[in-house]
């Protein structure tokens, strides 16, 4: 039954571990094989965060490397091509480093911290110190990379000094894997050391990647393409392959037929439709693909619950920067209107470049654009013409962070009105409709509407009720509720005013055909119907107000029920 079924690997990056302790996988060997096919010095994989990345660079290690396991692959895709096999499979020295984890307060400890990577990373070749083939100067040099204290340039040349070596001892040339090689460059901007840290990892990766006759190849991963200008001077040997390129495309990331596959493994093939709203959409090349960490993630959560709603598992891992400063920009109608149309599921044509260096991102808003399409936050649809992409959100996971960045920052701004705040709040407790509705057309004209068909009438009801909320935050001396039991039900919004004197009830509703009027008095008929009045009765409540509000768009209609 489903405790017989193999467990999910959640935030394991370590491939041998998931294929000795039976973790459920989904088989990327083939990448290998398009590796060797197509073959570049240097290579560079870029995609979004939670993709796989470290994943597959785990599997590259193992598979290549000269003291691998050889048996986690026999049940694999690239088992069957016995030749490259034969040919590739633990016959090389591996180098590996992840730089995910240098992130540090100072260029100083991020270069402490880079110090103990690479001695982590030598340590594993140890025997090199007994080795025939290495000089007593050889192993003095080794000796240095394991020093407490190594100096910058030793550490910038650390990768090419251990490739010499490592290629001295075993007569064949080093493959080199750095995973997350932009990872200190964001934290360095973040943290106003960029410039530093920028040569530096021009210096290590020169020293690796340009000026080693002991590399065979080298693979490297991370979620920006920085300019070749900035950190891969002179680089002639480097292939690029963004989520833009069609090479590799379904290996970063769950095609359809592989969610289906692990669905019914677990079956809950009767969640498809959700897993696919949410977590699909990414199109990388030409291939559509979901990901990774979600579909694992929400199978996880299934398995314990079965009727868990998804939720976002992607957004948790990242503070959506890029998002925040997008949204930011919307005081400019323009980019108001672009973000609306995005959010109701439309296409918007944009140049994107690919290519720009982190402290490029976020000078204009062109490369916001860019920034966006690289972090997995817009995906493309069709094929690009040059620099011209068709940018949309690519599912509802991320279409939720963008909406709860517009009402976050929706919030943030109510209390810059004052004045209309003052009028909106006065008018609600005197009944005055025709205010009400004039104040809150006047913040839908300023605010990023939900208006489209790509979402429930429920949840464009969620957005308005959340304009609604954010507008009474103002009034700190009222009591709000959301959502309250009351009667028979649950009301939208429940008020009393601070002298306890007055409460007023609020019903809103999304008039999906655009009939404002009819909604408005479906919103009071609910309020009466279900008795919303009775929780300020109990409390003794002299004077209630019934409100029902219908939204269409960026237009809306108040009615006022009868007097209690």
């Amino acid at each position: 039954m489903k405790n017989e079924k193999k467990k999910l690997p959640i935030g394991i990056e370590n491939f041998e571990e998931i294929q000795s302790a039976g973790f459920y996988y989904i088989d990327k060997s083939y990448l290998i094989k398009g590796l060797m096919e197509n073959w570049a010095k240097v290579t560079l994989f870029t995609r979004p965060r939670r993709f796989g990345k470290s994943l597959n660079m785990s599997m590259l290690k193992k598979f290549f490397d000269i003291n691998g396991n050889k048996e986690i692959f026999k049940h694999l895709k690239i088992a069957q091509e016995t030749r490259l096999c034969e040919e590739y499979m633990g016959k090389y020295p591996v180098i590996s480093v992840s730089l995910k984890g240098i992130n540090a307060q100072t260029y100083e400890k991020a270069i402490e911290m880079t110090v103990q990577l690479i001695k982590g990373e030598a340590r594993r070749f140890q025997y090199l110190l007994e080795s025939s083939r290495l000089t007593g100067y050889d192993k003095k040099a080794y000796t240095a990379l394991l020093e407490t204290d190594v100096d910058e340039g030793t550490l910038c040349s650390s990768l090419k000094v251990l490739s010499e070596l490592l290629e001295k001892h075993y007569g064949k040339k080093v493959i080199i894997l750095i995973d997350e090689y932009d990872v200190p460059l964001a934290k360095a901007l973040e943290r106003e050391y960029y410039d530093q840290m920028v040569i530096f990892i021009r210096n290590l990766f020169e020293y690796a990647l340009k000026t080693n006759d002991s590399l065979k190849f080298a693979v490297l991963t991370g979620c920006m393409r920085i300019s070749k200008e900035s950190i891969f001077t002179g680089l002639n040997n480097l292939k690029v392959l963004s989520i833009a390129d069609v090479q590799f495309g379904e290996y970063f990331g769950f095609t359809d037929e592989e969610v289906r596959e692990m669905l019914e493994y677990y079956e809950l093939s009767d969640h498809y439709e959700d897993i696919r709203e949410w977590y699909d959409g990414y199109q990388f090349g030409k291939a559509e693909v979901y990901c990774p960490w979600d579909v694992i993630n929400y199978v996880d959560t299934l398995r314990a619950d079965p009727l868990a709603e998804p939720k976002n598992y992607w957004s948790n891992t990242s503070s959506n920067e890029a998002v925040k400063r997008f949204i930011r920009e919307s005081d400019k109608v323009t980019l108001r209107r672009e973000i609306e149309r995005l959010v109701a599921g439309e296409v918007i044509e944009k140049e994107i470049h690919q290519e720009l260096t982190y402290k490029e991102m976020y000078d204009s808003i062109d490369n916001l654009w860019s920034v966006l399409f690289t972090t997995g936050y817009l995906t493309q649809r069709g094929r690009a013409a040059g620099d011209t992409f068709q940018l949309v959100i690519p599912n509802m996971e991320i279409r939720k962070i963008f909406t709860d960045q517009i009402m976050d920052f929706f919030k943030e701004n109510v209390p810059k009105n004052g004045v209309l705040l003052n009028t909106f709040c006065e008018a609600l407790r005197n009944g005055e409709t025709e205010t009400i509705e004039k104040c809150l057309c006047d913040y839908l004209r300023r605010a990023i509407s939900i208006r489209d068909t790509f979402v429930r009438k429920k949840m464009k009801e969620n957005f308005y009720h959340g304009i609604l909320l954010g507008i009474l935050g103002y009034e700190e001396s009222w009591s709000v509720s959301s959502n309250k039991e009351s009667g028979d039900g649950y009301s939208d919004i429940v008020i009393e005013t601070d002298d306890g004197e007055m409460g007023i009830i609020l019903e809103l509703k999304y008039a999906q055909d655009g009939d404002l009027e009819t909604a408005c008095q479906s919103a009071l008929e609910q309020i009466g119907g279900n008795n919303y009045i009775d929780i300020l009765e109990e409390d003794g409540v002299e004077k209630i107000l019934k409100y029902g509000i219908a939204f269409y768009k960026k237009r809306c209609r108040v009615m006022i029920g009868e007097k209690s």
